[in-house]
């Protein structure tokens, strides 16, 4: 079990490993080690994920999402497999998270009818005052 959320978790044998070449620096070595980790995790068909869940992971997983719903991410930001592992499963368990979060719902709300009649008579204070700053003096003063 992966702990994703103190209500949620995903099999291990949800998600599937495999070990690519990375590339970047690493001089000849790059050439020779599949150091770069790819995780599969299939989030259409996943029984451990709730429906709202599920959809708004598909909306949050963009471009790492096929069209089949499953979820690739590829971790290559480490030397070492076991560090790009680590890095792959943590990215997918930030995600899921990030969906399970569920978004407060916002009532809009309209300004009351003092807060309109404060907002206007500070508007004619303001525009007064600049009123009164224009104003040439007069030939009396």
């Amino acid at each position: 079990m992966i702990p994703v959320t103190d209500r949620l978790a995903i099999e291990e044998d949800e998600i599937s490993i495999s070990f690519i070449r990375a590339g970047g620096p690493g001089g000849q070595n790059v050439n020779k080690v599949s150091s770069a980790a790819q995780l599969r995790f299939d989030a259409r068909h996943s029984p451990s994920l709730p429906e709202r869940v599920r959809e708004r992971l598909e909306r949050i997983a963009g471009t790492k999402l096929t069209k089949d719903g499953v979820i690739v991410i590829t971790a290559n930001r480490f030397r070492t497999q076991e560090a790009n592992r680590r890095d792959a499963v943590d990215r997918l368990v930030e995600m899921i998270a990030a969906a399970a979060h569920q978004p407060k719902f916002r009532v809009p709300t309209k300004p009351s009818r003092a807060a309109k009649a404060k907002r206007v008579e500070t508007k004619v204070k303001r525009g007064s005052v600049k009123k009164l700053r224009s104003r040439r003096p007069s030939s009396e003063d």
